[in-house]
């Protein structure tokens, strides 16, 4: 082979591997975009300290919904301190480190919103609670450490099993103090997973939506009366 012909080989040697790389980069590139990235998470310190309430169920469950409960109505209510005149709580959740549910999370407030009249959801700063997204064998969470640090995770593979809203609106329940009853049937929320991936039903009933009114209007010591860690229904 004379030397034209191994120049002319091995430039088209390298066009084939600049191509081959070049594909190869972009097919990472897309199936990097597919996948949400997994924004940094506290759910690694479940097990350092903090309690849990899941969407399908896990032990100590009930004691973890006060403690939830309690962390962010300390929360909300020193800060109505500020403004006594208020009839209505405010609970100000970020959403900042949840940006692939943003509109799921956006729905829940809407949903919770125009279900009860004595607490208030709100996007803000100073945030009562937080909501995180990423990827958990545990699934859904809400989590709180008792102490005024709380939040929302949301499990990529379980928002895509079930309902993606109902979930969300669920965790959130827990938030404004309601405790999990699986056993219930697909109409009210806070059933969970119980029913199964085919619920979609993504509103409180009646009762789950007086159990919160009453809450907030009483405080704590409704929580303790009302015996809201006890299965009631």
């Amino acid at each position: 082979m004379n030397h034209s012909m191994q120049r002319s080989l091995k430039r088209s040697t390298q066009r084939s591997a600049l191509v081959a790389a070049a594909t190869l980069g972009l097919a990472l590139a897309a199936a990097t975009a597919a996948v949400p990235a997994t924004a940094a998470t506290p759910a690694s310190q479940a097990g350092q300290g903090m309690t849990r309430s899941s969407y399908v169920g896990s032990a100590q469950e009930e004691a973890n919904n006060k403690a939830f409960f309690e962390a962010v109505m300390k929360s909300a209510k020193a800060k109505q301190a500020a403004s006594p005149g208020l009839r209505t709580v405010t609970v100000t959740y970020d959403a900042r480190q949840a940006p692939s549910f943003a509109n799921q999370i956006a729905q829940s407030a809407q949903i919770w919103n125009s279900s009860v009249r004595n607490v208030r959801l709100q996007a803000g700063s100073n945030a009562d609670f937080r909501y995180y997204e990423g990827n958990d064998s545990r699934g859904s969470y809400a989590s709180t450490d008792g102490h005024g640090r709380g939040y929302v995770f949301l499990d990529y593979q379980q928002n895509q099993q079930y309902d993606s809203v109902r979930v969300t609106a669920h965790e959130t329940g827990h938030v404004l103090g309601l405790p999990d009853h699986y056993s219930g049937p697909c109409s009210e929320l806070m059933s969970g997973g119980g029913p199964g991936p085919s619920c979609t039903n993504r509103y409180p009933n009646a009762n789950e939506r007086s159990r919160v009114d009453s809450l907030w209007r009483n405080g704590l010591s409704a929580f303790d009366k009302q015996g809201a860690l006890k299965k009631i229904y």
